[in-house]
């Protein structure tokens, strides 16, 4: 059955792909991606993404927008100074002053090109100021809301960033909201220990790309190991793999264990640096790949013979379900939302405990060594598509909408 009238969903994500950086919220761009293609396909769907940021380079006037009308999801992009008056203690409030306006601007662009009509829903990604300005226009004109939960501050780890008032916002907009939905089942119970509530809440998890990734023509080729993520030494740890990868090579010299990295940040230089002085960049057991597209990162989860995780926390990480669907079996850490990824009978892998060294060494060392049959490429893909492709995580959404607004027909 298709819709009498198409429903028009208003997407406000804290982060998403800008012109400073194309893979910041790639994941929140991905869930959008997911719900527009779910909703072309029953033909009952209208979104727009409205997004501001601070630019990270000179402005040629206070605000600058993009807009760009040529996908499924209109977008408008808007960026304004990073330092508007040049006096220290008004910057913060002239910036969010901005970043009102900005989104002020974008509400009535998106307004405009629907023909005049409001949206029937506001679909917000990652708190604070999204949801805010969602349970505002659910107030001022009465648009319910959905929020979407990504974001690690809410984990234990690091719940001691948010003073009072933000938990107790957390807690009040999550209540506010038509619907919650979080990324893992662990992220919702740490939501709710903040006091987020929702009695229509949902899990519904990051998207892979199925057509980009998937397994070697030849699985025999595949060789070493690799590790793709931020360089946040806080939450990714990488140091603890290069330590391990260090002694592995010193110990098992037969077994050629080499460790390709991909990813960048704030602590690559320091790694790079600590790689040094292990001795693994001379002897080129590690390799520093930079920052890399999708595609590049797709061909080398195809080559590897094992992705490694060693993360100190995490939510649904997407490298893990991206190797999923690239047939490619993983060693990583039993923290937050990793184990809802890989389940303890060792089908996808194994899990260690967060900071373990000697646990690392031996689970490397144990699917390294492992008979080529250990795990199964195709059933690892099946299950990534049947659970996390565009397809899978669109309808998810679409079910969700449909509860928030029964008299619109989305399937």
């Amino acid at each position: 059955m298709h819709a009498v009238s198409k429903l028009r969903v208003l997407m406000l994500p804290k982060w998403y792909p800008n012109r400073y950086d194309d893979q910041d919220g790639d994941f929140v761009a991905r869930h959008i991606q997911a719900i527009a293609q779910a909703g072309a396909a029953d033909n009952c769907l209208q979104t727009a993404v409205v997004f501001a940021a601070v630019a990270r380079g000179p402005l040629p006037t206070l605000i600058d927008v993009e807009t760009d009308l040529s996908g499924l999801t209109p977008t408008w992009r808007y960026y304004y100074r990073a330092r508007p008056t040049g006096l220290p203690w008004l910057e913060k409030p002239v910036k969010l002053l901005l970043w009102l306006v900005c989104m002020g601007r974008g509400l009535r662009a998106v307004r405009q090109h629907w023909g005049g009509q409001r949206p029937d829903l506001v679909h917000a990604h990652v708190l604070f100021r999204a949801g805010v300005l969602a349970w505002w226009l659910k107030w001022q004109h009465g648009i319910p809301y959905l929020l979407t939960e990504h974001w690690t501050i809410f984990q234990p780890a690091n719940t001691w960033q948010l003073g009072w008032g933000k938990r107790k916002l957390t807690a009040w907009l999550v209540r506010q909201a038509a619907a919650f939905t979080c990324v893992s089942e662990d992220l919702r119970q740490a939501v709710a220990r903040l006091g987020g509530c929702n009695a229509r809440t949902a899990i519904i998890p990051n998207v892979v790309d199925t057509e980009l990734f998937y397994p070697p023509t030849q699985p025999a080729s595949r060789q070493g190991l690799l590790h793709v993520a931020a360089f946040n030494e806080q939450a990714k740890n990488l140091s603890g793999i290069l330590r391990t990868v260090a002694r592995l090579r010193a110990a098992h010299p037969a077994l050629l264990v080499s460790l390709r990295i991909a990813g960048y940040g704030p602590a690559e230089a320091r790694m790079h640096q600590l790689a040094s002085e292990l001795d693994l960049l001379a002897s080129g057991i590690v390799a520093f790949l930079g920052k890399l597209t999708p595609t590049q990162v797709a061909a080398e989860m195809r080559r590897a013979q094992t992705l490694v995780l060693f993360s100190n926390y995490e939510n649904l990480p997407c490298v893990l379900i991206e190797a999923q669907a690239s047939g490619l079996p993983a060693v990583a850490t039993r923290v937050n939302g990793v184990p809802e990824l890989m389940p303890e009978d060792g089908s996808c892998g194994l899990l260690v405990p967060a900071g373990d060294e000697d646990a690392l060494a031996q689970a490397l060392l144990d699917v390294l060594q492992a008979p080529a049959d250990r795990f199964d490429s195709a059933a690892l893909r099946s299950a990534a598509i049947a659970r996390f492709s565009y397809p899978a995580v669109g309808a998810a959404f679409l079910r969700v909408y449909q509860q928030i607004i029964p008299e619109k027909q989305l399937s």
